[in-house]
């Protein structure tokens, strides 16, 4: 999948009304979820990603521990949106992403969270599991 079709299928999924509001979208996620993951994790996950995106993932201080609460507060500084909001825009990103990558690559991002990040990837089970 190339950066244009990325950021429109964000767009669409998200309802935003510019691709620069997907933008954002994606880039406070992805640079937060890059700064949760231990460095390997990350670039497996950006590899398969458009280049103007993966590069969120692999320019974040990596390794860092944080609890889900906090990465919802990042998304939020980053993102310029309320809590409710950026929590969405997580999952709804993560959702592209998981269409994107490998099947089970998700799964190895999920092994590196504590089970409190669930939350995150409600959007992409529900899609995996067809809506059950």
């Amino acid at each position: 999948m190339d950066y244009d079709s990325f950021l429109g299928q964000v767009q669409n999924e998200l309802e935003l009304s510019s691709t620069g509001e997907a933008a954002r979208a994606t880039r406070a996620v992805l640079t937060t979820l890059g700064e949760r993951l231990e460095g390997g994790e990350a670039s497996d996950l950006a590899a398969p990603l458009p280049m103007e995106i993966d590069r969120f993932l692999l320019e974040a201080e990596s390794g860092q521990q944080f609890d889900y609460d906090e990465f919802v507060d990042r998304v939020v500084e980053r993102e310029g949106e309320d809590r409710s909001e950026a929590a969405y825009h997580a999952q709804a990103v993560l959702d592209v992403v998981s269409e994107t990558v490998p099947e089970g690559e998700l799964e190895e991002v999920k092994a590196q969270l504590p089970p409190e990040y669930e939350d995150l990837f409600e959007v992409a089970e529900r899609a995996t599991d067809g809506g059950q």
